[in-house]
C-alpha cells in the first residue's frame, strides 16, 4: 500500500463519478476534480500501473459494499451439528420420534450427532448400545452418511452422521 506522499507525486487513471474513463491525469489534479463534484477520491486498484482512483461519495459506497456482503451471508447455508440423545433401554415409539427428530436435521442441511449415553448397570451390556446405535445408523441410511464408525467414550457412544447430496 502506497503512502498519500507517493500518490501525490505520480499520475493516476482516473474514472469520474459517472463511471466514465477521464484518463491519466496528475493526483493533484484528480483530487481537485473529486473537490469540484463535492465527492471523494478513492484509490480502488493500488496495485495497478498507474493506480486507478475513482471520484464517489466514499459513505454511499461503504453502504452498499456492506448491504451485498450481508446479502451474501444470508445466501449461504452454514453447516451445524444437531445432536439427538439417546439411552440404550429407549421404547420403540420415543426411538421413531428421535428418529424422526434427526431426519428433519439431515433434510435441513444440517449434520447429526447421535449421543448414546450408558448409565449405571446399562454399562455390563454395551452390546445393547451398540445394536441400537447400528439400528440408528441403518434406519437413517436413505438420508445420511455416518462420518465414521460408532466410538466409544467411557460412558458414551456417538457417532456423526452427515447428510447425503441431494440429486438434481
Amino acid at each position: 500500500m502506497r503512502s498519500n506522499r507517493e500518490i501525490r507525486a505520480h499520475k493516476v487513471r482516473l474514472i469520474n463519478e459517472e463511471g466514465e474513463q477521464v484518463g491519466i491525469v496528475s493526483f493533484q489534479e484528480a483530487l481537485t476534480k473529486a473537490e469540484e463534484a463535492g465527492l471523494d477520491l478513492v484509490e480502488i486498484v493500488p496495485t495497478a500501473t498507474p493506480p486507478i482512483c475513482k471520484i464517489i461519495n466514499f459513505g454511499k459506497f461503504r453502504y452498499d459494499q456492506t448491504k451485498r456482503e450481508k446479502e451474501s451471508k444470508k445466501a449461504q447455508h452454514q453447516i451445524k451439528v444437531k445432536e439427538v440423545k439417546l439411552k440404550p433401554n429407549i421404547d420403540e415409539h420415543d426411538l421413531q420420534t428421535k428418529l424422526r427428530q434427526a431426519r428433519e436435521f439431515l433434510d435441513k442441511g444440517n449434520k447429526v450427532k447421535i449421543t448414546l449415553s450408558f448409565r449405571g448397570r446399562e454399562m455390563a451390556h454395551p452390546e445393547i448400545g451398540e445394536n441400537l446405535m447400528n439400528r440408528v445408523c441403518e434406519e437413517l441410511a436413505e438420508a445420511a452418511i455416518a462420518e465414521s464408525e460408532p466410538k466409544r467414550m467411557g460412558r458414551i457412544l456417538i457417532v456423526v452422521l452427515a447428510p447425503k447430496p441431494k440429486k438434481k
